[in-house]
């Protein structure tokens, strides 16, 4: 029997920014797409005589870019957007964490609609989301989220989190929010055998993530990582990301936070870690030896006053660096396409002024960095033949945009550019502008409900 001809999307008279090895770049080209794969990426016209060709698209005044790659995130946290406003890190936990501990799996399924839709209505295509709070009693929270991103139709990354210091041990989440370490390694395992699926084109990968040193044991960070490896999984965490908690490292373990982790097993190719702002030259030279990523997140790191990450010296080191939007408590806006000028703005503030990052740098951060982090550039991350077909076609001949001759810089240092079309795995998950696989104004009704209602339960307990 005759091989089925595969269903072709062309997508012709954009401009190009393919984020390969050589940045190509095309100022009107063709992207072919043949079910979930990008066939051909090139200057000019598409080629004639393509076959079953199910849909044309003419991309005048817009630019293709690979689909954009969050690698950290907290879902959950939508619902408690707009509270502890004037805080840093630590009197934001202390004050949000009793609220958090009251969420439960309708909350968690409402609250991952909404950042996975405000994500991808800004060219997400591949989502990540770190969960580490377990409520008593909550209902299957990690399944919620993996239940909306199949909804959505999004490529997802779910790092099962966990806490096992709480209060009481000198931990900051309330007791009854925090597991014992058996029970965070058990259902981490049990998430893993669940979900993963580690094949070309995945839409489902599951990490290994303890939440940060300060809310989990030495053991639960150790063991963790002899799981993850022992199952072929990433590991993620947060770390380096304020003053305070390097204090709190140096007093409770005698060593700074990337020396802690080190003697754990927690760095290598298969980890990345959340900000990392706090990072001497020692410590950007063991991510690089060990292969250690980073998820650096601009505006939560600005939010929180918790400082400007070395990110010019990481990439300079050959540490992967890919962008995060971090939890919407402390990044109400939950894109990621206005991380790409934010990380390129707040770097500048640093040491290295306007050399920091420039518009190329950004983008390829939000792109093929990301995918670097999350271990899937070999298939995401640029537009190449044979790569995933995940793309965005970004238009930017209106108002915002129309007057910068530099694509890309347009849409790095512009205004946040429309998104026309946006394709995970071939399929449309954005036009116009809208989602075409949800109802967004459902989601809006039914976050705005989850969140009153946690507000009203959170009140209840206080």
């Amino acid at each position: 029997m005759a091989a089925t001809a595969p269903e072709r999307i062309v997508v012709e008279n954009c401009a190009i920014a393919t984020v390969d090895a050589d940045d190509t770049e095309y100022a009107a080209g063709h992207v072919v797409v043949a079910d979930n794969v990008i066939e051909a990426v090139g200057a000019g016209a598409a080629p004639r005589g393509l076959e079953n060709v199910v849909r044309r698209i003419d991309g005048t005044g817009h630019l293709a870019t690979p689909g954009l790659v969050n690698t950290h995130h907290h879902f959950y946290q939508w619902i408690t957007r707009g509270l502890a406003q004037d805080c840093n890190l630590f009197d934001w936990l202390v004050t949000l964490y009793p609220v958090w501990a009251r969420i439960d799996e309708e909350m968690v399924h409402a609250a991952a609609q909404g950042s996975l839709g405000m994500m991808a209505r800004g060219g997400v295509t591949t989502a990540m989301d770190h969960h580490y709070v377990f409520p008593r009693g909550a209902g299957d929270l990690l399944g919620a989220e993996i239940r909306a991103a199949r909804e959505m139709g999004v490529r997802f990354t779910a790092a099962r989190g966990s806490m096992d210091r709480g209060e009481s041990d000198g931990g900051l989440p309330p007791d009854f929010a925090v597991e014992s370490l058996d029970v965070a390694l058990a259902e981490t395992e049990a998430a893993i055998d669940r979900y993963h699926d580690a094949s070309f084109g995945s839409m489902l990968h599951i990490a290994a993530a303890p939440c940060s040193p300060f809310s989990v044991s030495t053991d639960l960070l150790r063991e963790a990582a002899v799981l993850a490896r022992r199952k072929g999984v990433r590991l993620h965490t947060h770390g380096s990301e304020t003053v305070e908690e390097e204090k709190f490292c140096h007093e409770r373990f005698g060593m700074g936070p990337t020396d802690y982790f080190e003697s754990t097993g927690y760095l290598g190719e298969d980890v990345w870690m959340a900000h990392c702002v706090h990072m001497n030259d020692a410590d950007i030279t063991a991510f690089a030896r060990t292969g250690t990523g980073v998820a650096h997140c601009p505006s939560s790191n600005a939010r929180l006053a918790a400082g400007i990450a070395r990110v010019p010296d990481m990439l300079a080191a050959g540490v992967p660096v890919g962008l995060g939007v971090d939890g919407t408590a402390s990044n109400e806006s939950g894109e990621l396409h206005t991380e790409l000028r934010n990380a390129l703005l707040i770097n500048r503030l640093g040491g290295h002024r306007e050399h920091a990052l420039n518009a190329r740098q950004a983008l390829r951060l939000g792109t093929f960095g990301g995918a670097q982090v999350l271990g899937r550039a070999a298939e995401i991350g640029s537009l190449e033949a044979g790569k995933l077909a995940d793309l965005v076609l970004w238009k930017l001949d209106g108002i915002g945009h129309a007057s910068i001759a530099d694509p890309v810089a347009a849409l790095v240092f512009g205004a946040a550019a429309p998104v026309t079309l946006s394709l995970v795995n071939g399929r449309p998950v954005v036009e116009a502008g809208r989602l075409t696989t949800v109802d967004e104004d459902a989601i809006a009704r039914d976050t705005r409900e989850q969140a009153q209602r946690l507000a009203r339960i959170a009140a209840d307990a206080s």
